[in-house]
């Protein structure tokens, strides 16, 4: 055989392979179709939606306010108060409690996490009774109890790990 003739098959295979990789690249990106996890949101071809962006935006710029239970403005905010407050500013109704969010939002696979979807915890009882907002790579904005202020806090830390219940969304 020839050696030119030993190469067309592997040329064949070459350009097969070629395409499909090209026809990968013009699929549409869903939340559901592109997974991320808790330690890292290699979000590789991702474009957040204005809404998405805007949500982080609100709750980076609250870092710092002050915890007040039963909270809903910049003044002072409770966990629900905050993902209610920072979603309405970027156009999205949410209702006010945790209780509330977590039955009204949409469930997500805890795997598929983006940027302004919302994790729930279970801190005592049986319920979800603490919400914050997912700002990306393994990482939550929430208002987290009297006394403390709106602040960062880590998936991967063992309190939020051990007491993650769910992960739900308005987007």
């Amino acid at each position: 055989m020839h050696s030119t003739q030993t190469q067309r098959p592997f040329r064949s295979i070459a350009l097969l392979l070629a395409g499909l990789a090209l026809a990968g690249c013009s699929s549409t990106v869903t939340k559901q179709e592109y997974p991320t996890t808790r330690s890292g949101d290699a979000q590789t071809g991702y474009t957040q939606s204005d809404q998405r962006r805007e949500l982080i935006a609100v709750a980076r710029s609250l870092l710092g306010t002050p915890y007040r239970y039963g909270g809903s403005d910049p003044g002072g905010f409770d966990c629900s108060g905050l993902v209610q407050y920072a979603h309405g500013k970027a156009g999205i109704r949410v209702p006010r409690t945790t209780g509330q969010q977590w039955r009204h939002a949409s469930r997500l696979n805890r795997d598929h996490l983006l940027p302004g979807d919302l994790v729930f915890f279970r801190l005592s009882g049986n319920k979800s009774n603490h919400v914050g907002i997912y700002e990306g790579r393994g990482v939550f904005i929430h208002a987290p109890s009297s006394g403390k202020r709106v602040s960062r806090a880590s998936l991967d830390n063992p309190y939020w790990r051990d007491r993650l219940i769910g992960s739900r969304s308005f987007l």
